[in-house]
C-alpha cells in the first residue's frame, strides 16, 4: 500500500510522521524548506504534560533539558499579587495533580523531532519540495511538488500540516472563516535575572504603564539558561512596533519588576506575535485531512495553539494506521473531524466570549455563572491549559463512544478524557507507565488489581479473573494489550478500563464483562463494519461470550 503523504514539516507534521511510523505505517514528509529551522528564542510553545509525554514517547528523548517546566505561576494586578499557583507540590484543587506545563523554543522542539526522524526508516523527508497540485482518486492520492527536483508522489492519504496558509486546504477548496488579528503582542527574548526564578508571570495594569505607550498586560515566561520571553499586549490597530518602542517596553518593565533599577540584560531576539481565530469548515475531504494550523488558528488569552495541533496528530495517527493496515472504515476516519473540530471549536468559542469582557474590564459572572475567581484567574487558565478557556476537550459525545453499558462503573476520568498516567504491569511482567504503552496501534485493557505489584507474575497471571479477562481481550475485534495496575484514581478493585490508542478512556467496567468489553471496543473502532473487516471477528465474539459463562 502507498505511504501516507504529510505536507508540512513543522512540529505537527513531524509528530504525525513519527506516530504513524511507530504503528508501522510508511510516510513521506514534504518540506518546502531546506530541512532545518532558524533558531528563534522569541518563538516558543507551551505544552501540557500529556502532549509533552507524547513527544518524548515518539522521540525517545526527554524534553526537559530543551525547555523549562515552570515551578509556578503568578498573576499580578498593578502592585498586588492576585493569584499564585505552585507546581512543586503537584497538588491542585480538590487534591488532583497540578502538573507543570513545558515552555520550549519551537526550533528546539522541531529539532528533537527531526533528529528522531533521521533514524526512522519508514519516513522519507523530502526537502525543498513545495506542493502545487493534487489529484484524488478512490484508490489513493497523487500530488506534485515543485523545487530543484520537482516530481509526482503517490500516497494512500494526504494530511495537510502546512500552516494557516495551507496549500492543501486551498487545493481542496475548504473555507477557513474566522477573525484576523484578534490580538497583537510585541515579543522579546532576553537573558536577564528576574526575581521569580522558574516562575511564569501574568502582570495586568502595571503601575508604570502611563510613563510610555506600554501595554496593559505583560507576560513573562522563563526558558533555560536564564532566558525569558516577554510579551506585551498591544493596543488595537496596526501601529508599527519600532525598536525604540520595544526597548522602552523592556527597560521600564525590568525596572518595574526590579525595584526601580533596570538590571543588565542581553536582548537575543524580538518579534511581533499576531493571533488569529479561524476554523476550517471541513477537516476531511475523502483521502485528504487537515491538522494543526491548517485546520485551526487560536492563541488569544494565552491559549496554546500548537498543543492542540499535537492532539490532532495523536488523534489522527491511530485511525489512519487502522485504515492502512486493516482497510478503510469511513466512520472511524470521519470521527477525526467530529472529535477534534468540536474540541477546538469549544475553546475558540470560550475565548471569543471571554475576550471582550476581559479586555474591557467587564463583569465575569455573565460568562461563568456562579464564578467569582476574577479576570486574572481566568486568564491564567488559558496560559496553564486549564478551565473553560485552556483545558483540552474530551470526546464524551464522540460517535466512537459506546452507548449505555450494563457493567459500566464511574472512575475519576470521564468518558472520552485522557487517562491518568499510572504504573502498569505488562503481560511479560515488566513495569511501565501507562502512557508509554500508547500509540502502538492497539487498544489497552487495564485491570485494577491491588497487590499485584508486589507479587510474582506467575502467581497472579493465571489466578482469579485473569484467565477470563485474557480470553476476552484475545477475542476483541482489534489488537489489544492487557495491562494490570495496582490502582487508578476513583476505580474500585477489579475494575477494567478500555483505553483507545491515543490514551482516551472508552469505558470503565465493573469486573470481567466480555460482552460489554467487546461492544465498547467495536464502537470505539467506528461500529460493526470495522469489526467485520478483521479476520475472525465473529468467532471472537463467540469466544468472548463463552468466556463469561
Amino acid at each position: 500500500m502507498d505511504p501516507v503523504i504529510i505536507v508540512g514539516a513543522g512540529p505537527v507534521g513531524l509528530t504525525l510522521a513519527l506516530a504513524l511510523a511507530r504503528q508501522d505505517v510508511p510516510c513521506v514528509v514534504l518540506d518546502e524548506g531546506p530541512g532545518k529551522d532558524e533558531p528563534r528564542l522569541a518563538r516558543t510553545v507551551v505544552l501540557r504534560e500529556d502532549t509533552t509525554a507524547l513527544v518524548e514517547r515518539l522521540t525517545g528523548a526527554p524534553l526537559g533539558a530543551l525547555g523549562t517546566r515552570w515551578a509556578g505561576w503568578r498573576a499580578m494586578r498593578r502592585k498586588q499579587v492576585t493569584r499564585e499557583v505552585s507546581f512543586e507540590d503537584a497538588a491542585g484543587p480538590e487534591g488532583h495533580r497540578n502538573p507543570a506545563p513545558l515552555h520550549i523554543a519551537q526550533h528546539a522542539l522541531t529539532g528533537a523531532l527531526r533528529t528522531a526522524l533521521a533514524n526512522e526508516p519508514l519516513v522519507k523527508l523530502a526537502v525543498d519540495s513545495r506542493l502545487d497540485s493534487m489529484e484524488q482518486e478512490p484508490s489513493g492520492v497523487t500530488v506534485h511538488t515543485r523545487g530543484p527536483q520537482g516530481t509526482w508522489w503517490r500516497g494512500s492519504y494526504v494530511v495537510g500540516c502546512d500552516g494557516p496558509r495551507s496549500t492543501v486546504r486551498k487545493l481542496q477548496d475548504i473555507r477557513f472563516p474566522g477573525r484576523t488579528a484578534v490580538e497583537r503582542h510585541a515579543v522579546a527574548a532576553l537573558r536577564v535575572e528576574l526575581p521569580w526564578k522558574g516562575h511564569g508571570l501574568l502582570h495586568r495594569m502595571p503601575p508604570w504603564r502611563t510613563t510610555a505607550p506600554s501595554a496593559g498586560e505583560i507576560t513573562g515566561r522563563p526558558l533555560p539558561d536564564g532566558v525569558w520571553r516577554l510579551d506585551w499586549l498591544l493596543p488595537p490597530g496596526k501601529d508599527l512596533v519600532t525598536p525604540e518602542l520595544l526597548v522602552t517596553h523592556i527597560r521600564e518593565t525590568l525596572a518595574g519588576w526590579c525595584e526601580g533599577t533596570t538590571p543588565p540584560y542581553d536582548l537575543l531576539d524580538t518579534g511581533v506575535h499576531t493571533v488569529h481565530h479561524r476554523l476550517a469548515r471541513r477537516w476531511r475531504a475523502g483521502r485528504v485531512f487537515l491538522a494543526g494550523d491548517a485546520a485551526h488558528c487560536l492563541g488569544t488569552l494565552g491559549t496554546h495553539g500548537l498543543d492542540e495541533g499535537l492532539r490532532d496528530a495523536d488523534n489522527l495517527a491511530w485511525k489512519l494506521a487502522s485504515a492502512w493496515h486493516h482497510g478503510s472504515h469511513e466512520a472511524l476516519l470521519d470521527s477525526y473531524q467530529t472529535e477534534r473540530r468540536a474540541a477546538v471549536a469549544a475553546r475558540l468559542r470560550a475565548a471569543d466570549q471571554a475576550l471582550p469582557l476581559l479586555r474591557s474590564g467587564g463583569g465575569l459572572r455573565t460568562l461563568v455563572p456562579g464564578s467569582a475567581r476574577g479576570h486574572e484567574a481566568l486568564l491564567m487558565d488559558g496560559h496553564l491549559g486549564q478551565g473553560v478557556i485552556g483545558a483540552p476537550g474530551t470526546y464524551a459525545d464522540s460517535p466512537l463512544a459506546p452507548g449505555e453499558l450494563e457493567g459500566e462503573v464511574p472512575v475519576d476520568t470521564p468518558r472520552g478524557a485522557p487517562v491518568a498516567d499510572v504504573r502498569v504491569t505488562a503481560e511479560d511482567g515488566s513495569f511501565a507507565q501507562l502512557r508509554d504503552r500508547l500509540g502502538l496501534g492497539a487498544l489497552l485493557v487495564v485491570l485494577i488489581a491491588p497487590g499485584t505489584g508486589v507479587w510474582d507474575r506467575k502467581h497472579w497471571a493465571t489466578a482469579g479473573i485473569m484467565p477470563r479477562l485474557a480470553a476476552a481481550v484475545t477475542a476483541l475485534p482489534y489488537p489489544a494489550e492487557l495491562l494490570v495496575a495496582e490502582s487508578y484514581p476513583g476505580a474500585a478493585a477489579h475494575s477494567v478500563l478500555l483505553v483507545r490508542p491515543d490514551g482516551h478512556l472508552v469505558t470503565a467496567l465493573g469486573g470481567v464483562r466480555p460482552a460489554d468489553l467487546y461492544a465498547a471496543a467495536e464502537t470505539a473502532l467506528g461500529g460493526p463494519a470495522a469489526a467485520q473487516a478483521q479476520a475472525g471477528a465473529g468467532a471472537g465474539a463467540e469466544r468472548a461470550g463463552a468466556g463469561s459463562r
